[in-house]
């Protein structure tokens, strides 16, 4: 572990950790990794992304780079100049900026990039809330849970710097379809009503922001026009989040202590009944 990882182990706000620091302290609990231990995945599977990261993938450095062109903090980005990657002096190229942690894009990717950062510099209500006068990107704060005594980490994607009134934590997104209807979606397959409770709680740990802490989605679509939705998450969603987090919290402790993480069924076969919808049709003409 590197020295400013070691540093990461403070507990507190921490302004200028980079990201590989920041996720080297596997000791304790994020909300990805939170979301990673309940149903339909597993404390076996948590434990193996743990131990075993995903390289870098073209379906990742996308956002990736949109982050770093809107956010203004990430790896750099390197434009390779070659029409078609296959040939040996591409990949040479794609390897040798993958090696120092760079985003290899081709032309055309760095223009769709710099437009998405544009258009969110003409969205009034996103260009405020990432306002660079007024906040700074990619913070980490962490903190002990006090029921469990575990460690908890949060790394918010934008913190604000004035912070007079309410807390407002923007966290930005991309996606093929930011409307209403795709986002209800998406926010159950991704679990953002569980990381916007987590945000909220680890500002009120870290002593940023009071009972009212709120976590705004800023998604932003990753065709022209490059459509932005901010987005807020309801209280009843925001608290069912919360008590996932707490069954997660209270899975990652005991895992931590037996050092035992379990898959599906280890001693007893797990029941299943058929989905609801298919149930209650097949019920009234089998039954």
């Amino acid at each position: 572990m590197t020295a400013a990882a070691a540093e990461a182990l403070a507990l507190g706000l921490h302004e200028d950790l980079s990201n590989e620091d920041y996720h080297a302290d596997k000791m304790s609990l994020s909300s990805s990794g939170a979301r990673k231990l309940l149903p339909p995945s597993c404390p076996a599977k948590f434990r193996y992304e743990q131990d075993n990261p995903q390289p870098p993938s073209k379906t990742f450095d996308y956002g990736n780079a949109a982050h770093k062109k809107v956010l203004g903090n990430g790896p750099d980005l390197v434009v390779i100049e070659h029409d078609a990657w296959n040939t040996s002096d591409a990949k040479a190229e794609v390897a040798e900026a993958r090696s120092r942690g760079a985003i290899p894009l081709k032309q055309h990717e760095m223009d769709m990039v710099d437009a998405m950062a544009g258009a969110i510099r003409k969205h009034p209500l996103a260009a405020a809330l990432l306002d660079p006068a007024y906040g700074a990107p990619e913070q980490s704060g962490f903190w002990i849970d006090g029921p469990t005594g575990i460690r908890r980490r949060v790394r918010f994607d934008w913190l604000p710097s004035i912070q007079s009134g309410r807390l407002i934590i923007p966290d930005y997104k991309t996606a093929a379809d930011a409307s209403d209807r795709a986002m209800e979606k998406e926010i159950e397959k991704y679990g953002y009503n569980c990381q916007a409770a987590w945000y909220e709680e680890a500002a009120q740990a870290l002593g940023l922001g009071g009972d009212d802490t709120e976590m705004l989605l800023i998604v932003q679509e990753k065709k022209p026009p490059y459509l932005v939705n901010v987005i807020g998450i309801e209280f009843l969603s925001r608290e069912i989040g919360r008590g996932k987090n707490r069954a997660a919290i209270e899975t990652f402790a005991n895992c931590m202590s037996t050092g035992r993480w379990h898959g599906y069924a280890d001693a007893e076969p797990n029941y299943l009944a058929l989905p609801g919808y298919a149930e209650n049709r097949d019920k009234e003409i089998y039954l």
